[in-house]
């Protein structure tokens, strides 16, 4: 029996990060969401059924993998929004032919034949339309970003414990590393700790991947997930909650955040209970506000609605997508969203929400011109020794297309 993970209509739900990427790919704990249900399903699923615009970019990314085209064999669908578990996973396995799992109108898995070829993300809701409803009573389904964020330091955990704590351990620290519960630390290979660093586990695990480097007197407090190849600056302080991704350079004061890859907080500067994408830098002393002073939820701005709206939240920073750039003393206002393709300096407050391809003081913003853009991620990516291609090109473009329509 084949197996394929799809997106679906909600794919939306969490833009701007994943205007460049499928939501299987959202970062959540120490794994991304498809990294999940490959744990769970016990395979890698190569299978995948993703929005059109990304098919270019995913093809030059997973050449192994078969993206929007399905062979007419008995076939289990599975949402990548899924908050997996055994329970899940079991429903799934024992769903019959020509059957779907559903929740309200939202469906989890589906079992049938295909009787097309091609299809896209957009597309799959009229070949589920024929099959036998099968209700799932709990709703365990990824529906907002800021869910994910309030999350995550039980992902972490659970990652530690269902992956981490049986794999290899390179644990092994130079004199002057203070270790605190010892057995609630994960080190891969490579992993470099410079003395005065403090790792405290007593509250939740410390993962440090593969060739990852913490510098002197870092402080790092459970439960972290620091990415390969990444680096924690001297003196940072690294709170719980926080997953970095691989290649990342952080510094500062961090605190329950999610950074896909590839994006650099350096310098001193508060961040707390956000989300960013990948290629994003933030200047010298930015900050971001994570709670009201009137202590009231959180507002964020919501892309299918085109406007704020409550998010449940009383902690919620901000959310950046992917080559956002801000200037030296820039400060965020809570629960700002900012588009992907940023350009953003000046002393005025960021606030609310940025369209995506702005540049300027947030009072005065014009349009960042695509030739200008593409000149900078040209730049930045060779110097990760890494070529902008001509998909993500493209991508780019076709994303700057739909924003400024």
């Amino acid at each position: 029996m084949k197996l394929v993970l799809f997106d679906d209509n909600k794919w939306e739900n969490f833009f701007p990060i994943t205007l460049c990427r499928s939501t299987g790919d959202l970062r959540l704990g120490v794994l991304k969401l498809r990294q999940r249900l490959n744990a769970y399903f016990g395979q890698e699923i190569k299978e995948v059924v993703i929005h059109p615009l990304l098919k270019a970019v995913y093809k030059e990314r997973h050449p192994e993998w078969t993206i929007n085209s399905l062979e007419m064999t008995d076939t289990i669908f599975i949402n990548t929004r899924l908050k997996i578990s055994d329970a899940l996973v079991g429903a799934i396995n024992n769903l019959q032919e020509n059957t779907c799992l559903t929740h309200k109108n939202e469906i989890l898995a589906a079992r049938f034949t295909p009787d097309v070829n091609s299809i896209s993300a957009e597309e799959l809701p009229n070949l589920f339309k024929s099959l036998e409803k099968i209700k799932w009573d709990n709703d365990d389904t990824w529906k907002y970003l800021w869910e994910l964020i309030s999350a995550n330091a039980e992902y972490i955990s659970r990652d530690f414990q269902d992956i981490f704590y049986d794999k290899d351990n390179f644990f092994e620290t130079d004199p002057g590393v203070t270790i605190l519960n010892p057995y609630n630390i994960w080190l891969g290979e490579g992993v470099s700790i410079a003395p005065g660093v403090i790792l405290d586990a007593s509250e939740g695990p410390v993962i440090i991947d593969e060739n990852a480097r913490i510098m002197p007197n870092a402080v790092l407090i459970g439960p972290v997930y620091v990415g390969k190849s990444s680096l924690i600056k001297v003196g940072a302080k690294i709170y719980e909650g926080t997953s970095i991704g691989p290649v990342c350079k952080i510094g500062g004061e961090v605190e329950a955040t999610i950074f896909q890859a590839f994006t650099n907080k350096q310098h001193d500067g508060f961040l707390r209970h956000s989300y960013l994408g990948e290629w994003i830098n933030l200047g010298a002393d930015t900050n971001n506000s994570d709670l009201r002073n009137d202590y009231q939820e959180v507002a964020s701005y919501f892309y299918p609605k085109l406007q704020k709206i409550k998010t449940g939240c009383q902690f919620l920073g901000t959310i950046i997508g992917d080559h956002s750039k801000t200037g030296i003393n820039c400060t965020i206002n809570t629960g700002t969203t900012i588009g992907v393709g940023c350009n953003l300096y000046g002393k005025d407050i960021i606030r609310d929400f940025i369209p995506s391809f702005s540049w300027g003081e947030p009072s005065q913003l014009t349009e960042y011109r695509l030739d200008k853009f593409d000149e900078t991620v040209e730049k930045v990516k060779a110097r990760r020794h890494l070529k902008y291609s001509k998909a993500e090109k493209e991508l780019y473009s076709n994303i700057r297309k739909i924003v400024l329509d």
